[in-house]
């Protein structure tokens, strides 16, 4: 049995803004101990497959990059799309690329580039079972997490009953999708937690590449003809300027929209590890060590009494703080970003302000 890994690596991660930006997105900056994001996302996997076995699904902008960070994987495993179009059309290019040079009983392991995993055992195990699920059963699995407080950052799978298989190992461990649920509000994350059905949306999805192509030629019928005309193509001189084309044409839409959440017969493994999207500052303050007054202090920092903040610097400027509490600063060579802890999600929307007013050289 063949696998093969699909690093998902062109997302820009504006929600970490100042520190990612369109030129250098969170997946390849230094967020949490050693290694950029992405470079931790290939060391564990190649416990699991052989260093050519990996592809990374990214944009021509950002593939300098990945092949400046990841210098071990081959450059044509590196599989560029013209822009960025979402989780859908990405998947979507990468499986119709691994299929013009692999059977369809290949197994694809589809993983986020930007997720920090510990307990990386666990985590192996759990993959383990969800590639012999995805052969078993011949759909796609997803894995899930199980919670460990009621995030509010977070999507959320209701997990179902067995799904039975010939495959001894896995009794009790491949369940039925009931519901995704998207991020709730505290109150509606607490209930998930309480009713204990509930498990994170990791964002991994593992399936053969045959069952990825028959989910997404049911579930995304107006990008099926699109990505069949693009693989006649695939080895020409005309598969750029055609991939460009086809791009062009397909609207953006993430795949657990378009696909998950559409295909009722979606299994579940689900994994004990620890996880995190690194979705946003807060989520960093979360993840990181405290000093004495429950700080995360980085750079140049003088902070008096100051308390339960998350105070960043890159530059090398004095950053001063007096009597501040509860608060995320972020500064970096040309921007200074200032919130309340709790309100870091909003950098989102604070970035899309920039983007209308055109201020590119802070993005």
């Amino acid at each position: 049995m063949k696998v093969l890994v699909a690093v998902l690596a062109g997302g820009l991660g504006m929600r970490l803004w100042p520190r990612s930006t369109e030129r250098q997105p969170k997946q390849f900056i230094h967020t949490l101990g050693d290694g950029t994001l992405i470079q931790n996302t290939v060391a564990r996997m190649l416990p699991f497959v052989d260093v050519a076995d990996i592809h990374v699904v990214t944009t021509e902008d950002l593939a300098p990059h990945v092949l400046d960070q990841l210098p071990m994987i081959p450059a044509m495993n590196v599989l560029r799309e013209p822009f960025g179009r979402n989780t859908g059309p990405a998947i979507g290019f990468a499986t119709t690329m691994l299929q013009h040079s692999h059977d369809d009983d290949t197994v694809v392991v589809v993983v986020p580039s930007d997720h920090i995993i510990t307990n990386v055992r666990e985590f192996h195990v759990t993959l383990d079972h969800a590639v012999a699920a995805a052969v078993a059963t011949q759909r796609l699995i997803t894995i899930g997490v199980m919670p460990s407080r009621p995030e509010t950052g977070y999507g959320y799978i209701q997990v179902g009953d067995d799904i039975p298989t010939d495959n001894p190992v896995l009794a009790d461990v491949v369940k039925s999708v009931h519901v995704f649920a998207e991020k709730p509000d505290a109150a509606t994350a607490q209930r998930f937690l309480d009713a204990g059905d509930f498990v994170w949306n990791s964002g991994i999805v593992v399936g053969t590449i045959g069952a990825l192509q028959r989910s997404m030629d049911a579930h995304l019928p107006d990008h099926a003809p699109l990505l069949q005309g693009f693989a006649r193509h695939i080895g020409t001189p005309s598969e750029h300027e055609m991939l460009e084309s086809i791009y062009r044409q397909m609207r953006s839409v993430s795949f657990d929209v378009g696909v998950l959440e559409q295909d009722t017969t979606i299994g579940v493994v689900q994994g004990a590890f620890g996880w995190s999207d690194v979705g946003s500052w807060d989520e960093v303050y979360r993840l990181s060590m405290k000093d004495g007054r429950n700080n995360v202090l980085e750079g140049n920092v003088v902070a008096l009494n100051t308390t339960n903040s998350l105070v960043s610097g890159s530059s090398g400027r004095l950053i001063s703080l007096v009597d501040i509490d509860n608060v995320i600063v972020i500064e970096t060579d040309t921007s200074i970003m200032i919130c309340h802890r709790g309100k870091a999600e909003d950098v989102r929307d604070l970035v899309d302000v920039l983007r209308r007013r055109q201020i590119a050289q802070h993005l």
